[in-house]
């Protein structure tokens, strides 16, 4: 007997193995009722159900008995024959099997109505009498129920093994009985799962698809990377073992419930085998370029399957990019189209269409099936996705969705690689609306399964080769000018590759503005607009005064003063600042047209209006100045506060309902988090925790009304930052549009928790061996540690959730930013370390910046000189109403890095030795497009860098004085004035030294007020320039000067 580990337990006994008595009761009534009510059209009209199951075997099998006994017992009984009728179950066992199925009796009885009946055969028994005991009351039933001769149903395919089975199928060949076939009937009972069964089959699915990602992928990469030689055999026994024993598994399964569904099979080498039945030969794993490796795993749990296969491409050419890329786009049709109604015709269909449209080359080399259904059976019969199969797919179906290439030519010169395979398999439940791929946590993107080892090996060879030409001096030299060749070899790349980009850039931006590709705003719903503040609603609502004296209404927010001998009320929002001057006077300041900051002023210059703009009063009372001032600043902030809140929400995009997981899934949870922002009030720092639903997050704290739901289509980015050098392990959330975290609106929301507490030590120096404080430490590391595999699980299975069918719209996935490319900056006038991502550009400390991408038009890296210690960045959007993004004070020692960044990801940059108004340009751009593009777009800021950087800054370089040139022949002639080049001394500052008393300067003026001061009295030295550097560093953009003069011209000789 197989044990099949059903959870469940029989009282009473101390049997190892144990019947789960609720799922037998539930099972074998749906067992009756589907034999009842489909007996003739599936069932074979068979008057009886004959299940021999055949004696145990040590190879792989997969039988309807077997199946049976599994579902209906959770437990296999080899060697028995059970024999099912309306009123009876006769089994025909050895003593120990019947001693556990004797608990059978009163749930049969009460479930179905039928009387459980136990032949026990003894050891040297050959069963014939007990056989014939059985069919003879077999017999008698029929003739009692009006036939003569019974119709008895068996599995015709399962072939009889060992002597009672063979005995058997004597017995039911004989003309007493007519025998029909009950193997479809078998199938739709198995095809539908219960909640049980679910379950089972997603549990086999995480450790198929935790192997695969834990285990398989890190050692084939380790083997490549290594340059290993082992054999596929080899790899199988190793993955076998691997998912016997549950390794690099944390989850809390019974190691004892698990087994493997096949042997897992790896190829490679041009030797290809896409039948289920292949097999890993003993050959050494082949990875040389443009090779191709197919795993695929299988594993049970509680001997339900499941199954997942990837295909990995090693320095792929043209043509296995294209057809990984069509099959991957085939199987993404096949999966969508498994939905409740449809045809299981429709998924092959959906794949062969896809193939067909885009690569009909590749359809003769296309698979046969889409695969078949899974459960107890790996390929259940009468489940198969080919195209012909029109059986009606309903929910609680579960289906290996399985397609492929067979041997496509990879016109590559070696022969191991001239011939491929490609192969990608997923376990898919259906659910009630869409498809749930429960191997989704192991990516089929072509970006994470194709790897490029080529360029690393020709830098390895590269490297050697300079180490082995060391031994003389004339070697050294060579291996010396041979470096610089190539530094320059790299350059004169960068620099091909940047003029291409600009190329297209323009064509892109030609394209764009002349309005053939019209820009598009993402938005999830219409905006709402506040109207204007209104103190009375009528004249006869004002309440009069005997004495002429300055009034606060706290009900109607209003004040009212007494002008020409009336109490004229204004509304306290219309009040732009209130003061006690000396002489016991007030002074009311009010917002009007033309002032700055005036938040009503588009409404308030569509009235011909007289507008009061400050008065004044006195007093004899000082202490009633005072009260007036206080009490009027407070009905300000109140209000303020209030219409802040108002205006925000008002200024909200209506978001869709948060479903609950509730019965769909177990809800993805992540413990002891902060937000930020914060929520207000007291406790703003409590922690809470996030969930993950089925159409957004949720993260709430003990306060039940502290709750911020962030829905799943309206997140842009998401990203993952472990703590590495940081003190925090955090979640960032950028969204489309704003949401409400308090009172507050934003377009970020992060959850971070601190890994790391911030000590300040008052003792004095304590030694690096005290054991106190190397525990300290190791605690520290354990937190961390542990904080970061728990944020690392729930963003797995976040990404897994949204790996599903109805999030490929969106793209969603979490995103972790590449520290090695990062670099530190100025923004908003603080220091930051700027970070890039796959997708986008980021700071995740405040000031956040995320940028994306796919949404910047050019970048310009502006004060590159040489000797200058720090340049700028500029980066343009594609938008050209937005304003520009500017990072300033970058450190010189970065412009090489962030360079070969931007020619990696294929984003145009410019360089220029000034800085650039990039107010003025954009206007530029906007008002006349066509004459930009006229003019040659963005080639006019193609400043050469190399002449740049032997000049000094002073000195406008001829691409410079081009540059100017081209920009202000765009220039309207009411805008002659204007620069796109901002001068070292702004010529504009003394009208900026005229502006009004409500205008504060900015540090970039102040900066140079300080520098002009400098130049004018000679101290502009290297100490004093270092010395500002520093100090603004992180607050402003700073403009480097300078030496005193501009060099002279060299003479000619």
């Amino acid at each position: 007997m197989k044990e099949d580990h059903q959870n469940g337990s029989v009282k009473g006994r101390s049997n190892a193995y144990a019947i789960n008595l609720e799922n037998f009761s539930k099972r074998l009534k749906v067992l009756y009722s589907e034999w009842r009510e489909r007996r003739v059209d599936v069932w074979g009209s068979a008057d009886s159900l004959v299940i021999a199951t055949p004696p145990p075997s040590d190879d792989f099998r997969y039988l309807k008995s077997s199946a049976l006994n599994l579902w209906l017992f959770g437990l296999e009984f080899p060697d028995t024959i059970m024999v099912f009728t309306s009123e009876q179950i006769h089994i025909l066992c050895s003593p120990k099997k019947a001693s556990l199925l004797e608990v059978l009796k009163k749930p049969a009885k009460e479930s179905v109505g039928a009387e459980v009946v136990l032949h026990v055969k003894l050891k040297n028994d050959d069963g014939r009498d007990l056989r014939d005991k059985i069919f003879g009351a077999v017999s008698l039933k029929s003739k009692s129920d009006g036939h003569e001769i019974p119709v008895i149903g068996h599995i015709a395919k399962e072939a009889p093994k060992g002597k009672l089975l063979e005995a058997l199928q004597e017995k039911l060949g004989s003309s007493k009985f007519r025998v029909v076939d009950i193997t479809n009937g078998l199938s739709e009972l198995f095809a539908v799962k219960d909640s049980a069964e679910i379950m089972n089959v997603k549990r086999a699915a995480f450790v198929t698809s935790s192997i695969l990602k834990n285990f398989v992928v890190p050692k084939l990469e380790e083997i490549i990377e290594d340059r290993k030689k082992v054999s596929h055999s080899s790899l199988m026994a190793d993955t076998e073992k691997a998912v016997l024993k549950l390794a690099n598994i944390k989850e809390k399964l019974k190691a004892e419930n698990v087994d493997i569904c096949y042997p897992p099979i790896f190829q490679s080498g041009g030797e290809f085998d896409m039948r289920p039945n292949a097999s890993s030969n003993d050959k050494n794993l082949y990875y040389e370029s443009t090779s191709v490796i197919v795993c695929a795993i299988g594993a049970r749990y509680n001997s339900y399957c499941t199954n997942v296969s990837r295909t990995l491409l090693i320095d792929i050419n043209g043509i296995q990019k294209n057809a990984y890329e069509v099959l991957l786009k085939a199987h993404e049709a096949a999966i969508a189209s498994l939905k409740p109604g449809n045809k299981a015709s429709a998924a092959y269909k959906a794949a062969l269409s896809v193939v067909k449209q885009d690569a009909p080359e590749f359809v003769d080399s296309f698979a046969k099936s889409a695969g078949t259904g899974i459960g107890i059976e790996f390929r259940e019969s009468g489940l198969s996705l080919n195209a012909k199969n029109d059986r009606v797919l309903m929910v609680g179906m579960v289906f290996n969705v399985s397609l492929g290439f067979h041997d496509l030519q990879a016109q590559t010169a070696n022969v191991k690689t001239e011939k491929f395979s490609l192969l990608l398999a997923d376990t898919v439940i259906i659910g009630e609306k869409l498809p749930e791929v429960v191997t989704s946590i192991n990516s089929k993107a072509l970006k994470d399964v194709a790897y490029c080892f080529e360029e690393d090996e020709e830098e390895e060879e590269r490297s050697k080769a300079k180490d082995e030409s060391k031994g003389t001096v004339g070697s050294w030299l060579k291996a010396t000018l041979r470096s610089k060749n190539q530094e320059m070899s790299k350059e004169d790349l960068r620099k091909k590759h940047q003029a291409e980009l600009g190329r297209q850039k323009n064509e892109e931006t030609a394209r764009r503005l002349v309005g053939r590709e019209p820009a598009s705003g993402h938005s999830l719903g219409d905006r709402r607009k506040s109207g204007d503040p209104i103190a009375f609603k009528d004249i006869n609502c004002i309440s009069l005064a005997k004495d002429l004296m300055v009034l606060i209404d706290q009900k109607n927010e209003a004040i009212l003063l007494p002008i020409y001998g009336l109490m004229v009320p204004f509304h306290v929002a219309t009040i732009k600042n209130v003061t006690n001057q000396q002489d016991n006077q007030i002074r009311i300041t009010f917002y009007v047209p033309g002032s700055q900051t005036n938040p009503d002023e588009a409404n308030s210059m569509k009235y011909q209006n007289v507008f009061v703009k400050e008065i004044s009063f006195h007093s004899k009372d000082p202490r009633r100045i005072s009260e007036l001032v206080q009490s009027i600043r407070s009905l300000r902030r109140r209000v303020a506060s209030r219409e802040l809140v108002k205006a925000n929400r008002a200024s909200l995009v209506t978001q869709e309902k948060l479903q609950l997981a509730k019965t769909k899934f177990k809800p993805i949870k992540l413990y002891d988090l902060r937000i930020h922002p914060a929520f207000g009030g007291r406790g703003r720092k409590m922690s809470g925790f996030v969930e993950a639903h089925v159409n957004g997050l949720r993260y709430s704290t003990s306060r039940p009304d502290e709750i911020v739901d962030i829905m799943y289509c309206n997140i842009k980015h998401a990203f993952f930052q472990p703590a590495e050098k940081e003190m925090v392990t955090l979640l960032h959330i950028h969204l489309h549009n704003d949401i409400m975290v308090g009172n507050s609106t934003t377009k970020n929301v992060q959850f971070y928790v601190e890994v790391m507490d911030a000590v300040q030590n008052l003792g004095g120096a304590r030694s690096a061996y005290d054991p106190d404080e190397i525990e300290e430490e190791q605690r520290e590391r354990d937190r961390k540690n542990r904080t970061n595999m728990e944020f690392k699980n729930f963003v797995d299975k976040v990404n897994g959730l949204w790996g599903q069918p109805q999030f490929r719209g969106p793209h969603l996935e979490f995103d972790m930013p590449l520290r090695e490319l990062g670099f530190h900056g100025a923004l908003h006038m603080s220091s930051v370390f700027i970070v890039p991502t796959s997708t986008c550009l980021i700071v995740l400390e405040t000031p956040f910046l995320v940028i994306s991408l796919s949404e910047i038009e050019i970048v310009t890296l502006e004060r590159v000189a040489l000797g200058m210690k720090y340049f700028d960045m500029t980066i343009v959007f594609k938008d050209f109403k937005k304003a520009v993004c500017q990072i300033n004070s970058i450190p010189s020692t970065s412009l090489n890095g962030i360079k070969d960044w931007l020619n990696t990801i294929n984003l145009k940059y410019y360089e220029s030795n000034q800085l650039l108004k990039w107010q003025v340009i954009l206007k530029t751009i906007t008002r006349d497009p066509k004459k930009f593009v006229k003019d040659g777009g963005w080639d006019i800021l193609n400043v050469d860098a190399s002449d740049s950087t032997l000049r000094t800054r002073r000195t406008p370089t001829k691409s410079m004085n081009h540059l100017t040139t081209l920009l202000s022949q765009i220039l309207d002639e009411d805008d002659d004035s204007d620069s796109f080049v901002e001068s070292d001394v702004d010529e504009d500052l003394e009208d900026d030294l005229e502006e009004e008393e409500e205008k504060g300067k900015t540090w970039e003026e102040l900066e140079r007020e300080a520098t002009n001061a400098d130049m004018e009295n000679g101290d502009d030295t290297d100490s004093e320039d270092e010395r500002r550097v520093k100090k603004a560093f992180g607050k402003s953009r700073i403009l480097e000067t300078n030496k005193s003069v501009p060099p002279k011209r060299p003479k000619l000789r």
